[in-house]
């Protein structure tokens, strides 16, 4: 049930605001600067893909200005090992998600809120349990772990669903690992964020970091 109390009404609004004033930071990019973003993120997780050598993993098709560019299921098949499967995510309609296995360039179709999805056969929501590298888009996380979205609880419940030990982690620009975001009671973590500068940091962070964040 859906809470409307005085403190989640604050919280809702101000997680708005943050993601108007994140969007708008990130529509203000230079292309020069997302392709270098992107190219650098890239670089990162697939040499984390390669160490890791999962069997399954998660990853999804950035859209617009989102970090790792378009071409990211590309860079990530390519780094996995034989065999190994990368499911990316289908939006149903009551905005939960399924999953399904990328196949390779001309394999990706036109979804909805600007997504591409894969074109194959779907393997249920409960797909994501498998994956033992979860990578989900956020438009910002904090030192805590928690994720900002864009507004729908896709990704939410679909963490919801990653058992504990299971590696999660978001992408994102410089400047997008802040201190603290609002939150409310359904804000899934995630266990770690991926940065162009930074790089592979694990969380949550200790407050003592704060300073250099934001």
């Amino acid at each position: 049930m859906p809470d409307f109390s005085d403190g989640a009404e604050v919280a809702h609004a101000a997680k708005r605001e943050a993601r108007t004033a994140l969007l708008a930071r990130r529509r203000a990019l230079t292309a020069p600067r997302r392709a270098a973003a992107a190219t650098r993120v890239q670089a990162e997780l697939t040499a984390l893909v390669r160490r890791l050598r999962p069997t399954r993993m998660t990853g999804y098709v950035p859209v617009g200005s989102e970090p790792g560019g378009p071409d990211l299921p590309d860079a990530l098949r390519a780094a996995l090992p034989a065999g190994a499967d990368l499911l990316l995510p289908v939006l149903r309609d009551d905005l939960d998600l399924d999953w399904a296995p990328y196949a390779g360039p001309g394999t990706l179709v036109a979804a909805g809120r600007g997504m591409r999805e894969p074109d194959g056969p779907r393997l249920g929501r409960t797909a994501i349990v498998g994956a033992t590298l979860v990578v989900v888009p956020a438009l910002a996380v904090d030192r805590r772990g928690l994720r900002l979205g864009r507004g729908g609880g896709s990704y939410d419940r679909a963490l919801a669903r990653v058992p504990a030990a299971t590696l999660t982690m978001a992408l994102l620009h410089d400047g997008e690992l802040l201190p603290a975001l609002p939150a409310q009671p359904h804000d899934r973590p995630v266990g770690a964020a991926l940065t162009p500068s930074d790089g592979l940091l694990t969380l949550p962070l200790p407050a003592s970091v704060d300073h250099a964040m934001g």
